[in-house]
């Protein structure tokens, strides 16, 4: 029985808590998990939520989640800058991972988590669940079948607006710290849809911008805005396709947009994370008296859509996707194929986006590797 650690129980821990304990119950083929032990910033939030979310066990210090011999496994849901010390210290204690992104602020801390990764043999997999979706699934199938031709230009945007409040308090995602903003706090899920559609990125050319400068402290002094909450990115992909990519944390009015538009030889492609349970698809080989998007609906042939639902067109949240996830990351645990971002990839999403920055900086196009 796999043994599972979870350290952080904020938005995504609480999410990751909902997938183990629901992977099972989904999915049937996968062994029975136990909830060992929760690590929290403080003993009585971390006896709350493993109270809550059905751990046996709870610790105020994320090293007892570590040095736990019962745990196997361990999920980080912390904010961003904990991800290195985190992920390398349950590595070297021989654990796997389930590590949300983006996985490190700076290039070189990603670099040194692959290393350990390397090293310990262990199974370390990152939080990019909505390559995840059955319908970017199936958009995957219908790409390889090529039923739109030879893809010619791509454009993909993620949009929300959670830092779009002007009077919003400054926080940590503001912190230098924390990263580039926009780019590897956002950014990195569009580019994991990209890199499992079309692969990796080749060369860049990036903008970026901060819609407010400064945000006022919790005693009310003003304080520098360090992060950039929009980008827009010009791209080469390596198999030629040429696109853009845009990112915006101050949109007013979108909440979890990723809208994504291929375009073909032989017709389209439309999907939007905020539609996620449907897709468009548009081709030249309907009579012209017929041509025009057609809207696909999510069923149980677009799996793994049938574990969770029997019936076409009522739809999967956010969570399922976790469990999906969840599942494709006990499959790798068990030696099986799994449809995962792991450390080794998701070094290149980093690297695609530490490009982007260096492109901002110098202002000019920038190879990605």
């Amino acid at each position: 029985m796999l043994g599972v650690g979870l350290i952080g129980t904020g938005f995504m821990g609480k999410c990751h808590a909902l997938a183990w304990n629901s992977v099972r119950a989904v999915f049937g083929d996968v062994p029975a998990v136990r909830l060992v032990h929760l690590g929290e910033a403080n003993t009585e939030l971390a006896v709350r939520r493993a109270n809550e979310f059905g751990f046996q066990k709870a610790s105020g210090d994320w090293r007892a989640v570590i040095d736990d011999p019962q745990v196997d496994v361990v999920s980080i849901t912390t904010p961003n800058q904990f991800h290195p010390e985190m992920a390398i210290a349950a590595l070297k204690a021989g654990k796997h991972i389930w590590c949300e992104k983006p996985m490190a602020p700076t290039f070189s801390d990603a670099e040194a988590m692959l290393a350990a990764a390397k090293k310990s043999g262990k199974v370390a997999a990152l939080g990019y669940n909505y390559i995840q979706g059955p319908a970017i699934r199936h958009i995957r199938k219908l790409l390889a079948e090529k039923i739109i031709g030879d893809i010619n230009h791509l454009r993909i945007e993620m949009d929300e607006d959670f830092m779009a409040d002007p009077d919003a308090l400054f926080n940590w995602k503001h912190e230098a710290t924390s990263g580039y903003g926009a780019l590897d706090d956002f950014a990195v899920h569009p580019l994991s849809l990209l890199f499992t559609l079309f692969g990796r990125v080749s060369r860049v050319m990036c903008d970026m911008s901060k819609p407010y400068a400064t945000r006022k402290t919790a005693n009310g002094t003003d304080r520098a805005v360090e992060t950039y909450d929009s980008a827009s990115v010009l791209m080469h992909m390596e198999n030629g396709v040429a696109g853009t990519l845009q990112a915006n944390r101050s949109a007013w009015g979108r909440k979890g947009r990723i809208a994504l538009q291929v375009f073909g030889s032989k017709g389209s492609i439309l999907f939007d994370q905020e539609r996620a349970n449907e897709f468009q698809l548009y081709v030249t080989a309907d009579r012209a008296t017929e041509q025009g998007y057609r809207t696909i609906l999510t069923a149980p042939h677009h799996e793994p859509y049938g574990q969770f639902i029997p019936a076409p067109g009522h739809g999967l949240g956010f969570n399922d996707l976790k469990i999906i996830e969840c599942h494709e990351l006990i499959k790798r645990i068990n030696g099986q194929p799994a449809h995962l971002i792991e450390f080794a990839d998701g070094l290149e999403i980093e690297r695609t986006v530490h490009a982007m920055a260096r492109s901002y900086q110098e202002q000019r196009w920038v190879d990605v590797r």
